[in-house]
């Protein structure tokens, strides 16, 4: 399974998401410190009726946890978009 399919996955399973989009930017990252390590760039642009209620840094907080050990040994960088429903409506 590619990183991008395990992110999706661990997301899928803990905020149950509308829409979800990864995407792996690590190629524009080549030769950055952070990229010499072997770990990724990535973002995130997750919908989820999860969020609602939460201030944007608990939502931050909630996919980091969904992503668990990931952040230490898989993701260097994320970008993150997380909205509600709603949100992503208007």
């Amino acid at each position: 399974m590619t990183r991008v399919e395990r992110i999706r996955s661990a997301l899928e399973a803990a905020l149950a998401p509308q829409s979800l989009d990864v995407v792996d930017d690590s190629a524009r990252h080549a030769g950055h410190a952070g990229a010499r390590d072997g770990r990724g760039h990535f973002n995130v642009d997750i919908v989820s009726d999860a969020f609602a209620g939460m201030s944007p840094i608990a939502r931050h907080r909630a996919v980091y946890a969904a992503l668990g050990e990931m952040m230490t040994t898989d993701i260097h960088a994320l970008a993150i978009r997380a909205r509600t429903p709603a949100e992503a409506q208007a």
